[in-house]
């Protein structure tokens, strides 16, 4: 079989929910709603591989990718992860219009390699970020008035990913999500990402874009607080602690020669602390 007819999940890297940065429907969600969460990740997990694969090339990646829109929309039934969350999706009424969202995200990982300003990355962000926490609160029948605090937050956690990993994705991809505008205003170019240790100039981009992410996590951080699930509260409380702690760390630390991602033991502290405090901060709501 060549690359260019293999299946999506050939090229799955064996990345699973518990190995991203951020909690993937933990215990903490209702086990009623882990499958069909688990579903839509499995199907994401896999477009996300296919799409920064290093052995498939670009048209055999939109291929790919075309093949698991077929299958979700009930065209093909080529790609399992298409087929099951199709199906899935069915069982529990809900709409695969996030899923295809993501897809376009994927796809331009695939054809767009660079981003021209603030407004670039935040449109990205918009089918890459924000579709996965809309499907969440989906699966929850939580009020769709509350996209506009889920898609602060969720686009930070894109933005705070990408500053995390600015470096291996110059390197392995030449893809680069630092805003083209916000080097050029420091002085410096892309090339500034092939160092082992930031320049002050880089430094002081990527210490303002974690500012500018920061006003993001300001608009989400009464998020937990509105929802009417509390076991989702309690996990949006800990993913906005998680982000706060990471991007803090981003205003100060070189992702390129320093570790901005967080330890277990660390990750297991600020979530406790966190869902002690939005426990809390609920009961006094209701207070």
């Amino acid at each position: 079989m060549t690359l260019a007819h293999a299946n999506a999940s050939d090229l799955a890297t064996g990345k699973g929910s518990t190995d991203e940065n951020f909690p993937v429907a933990s215990v903490l969600i209702a086990p009623r709603h882990r499958p069909v969460v688990l579903a839509f990740y499995d199907f994401a997990r896999v477009a996300d591989d296919v799409a920064d694969s290093d052995s498939a090339e670009p048209d055999a990646k939109l291929d790919l990718l075309e093949a698991m829109r077929a299958s979700l929309v009930g065209e093909s039934q080529n790609n399992r992860e298409g087929v099951v969350l199709r199906r899935t999706l069915a069982e529990h009424g809900l709409t695969d219009q996030h899923a295809l969202d993501l897809l376009e995200a994927f796809r331009r990982d695939v054809t767009k390699l660079r981003y021209d300003d603030w407004a670039d990355l935040m449109d990205y962000c918009r089918y890459s970020a924000s579709p996965v926490g809309r499907f969440v609160l989906d699966v929850h029948s939580e009020d769709r008035a509350l996209w506009p605090m889920n898609d602060a937050l969720c686009n930070a956690l894109q933005v705070i990913n990408h500053l995390q990993d600015c470096g291996k994705d110059r390197r392995n991809l030449d893809r680069i999500y630092v805003p083209l505008d916000r080097l050029a205003a420091a002085g410096i170019g892309v090339e500034a990402l092939d160092a082992a240790q930031a320049s002050p100039a880089l430094r002081g981009v990527i210490a303002d874009l974690a500012r500018q992410t920061w006003a993001l996590l300001e608009i989400s951080r009464p998020f937990a607080r509105k929802v009417k699930d509390g076991r989702l509260a309690l996990e949006i409380g800990v993913i906005q602690a998680l982000a706060e702690d990471l991007c803090r760390g981003l205003m100060t630390k070189d992702p390129l020669s320093q570790t901005v991602h967080h330890s277990k033991p660390r990750m297991a502290l600020l979530a406790l602390g966190a869902m002690a405090r939005t426990g809390l901060s609920r009961l006094g709501g209701r207070a």
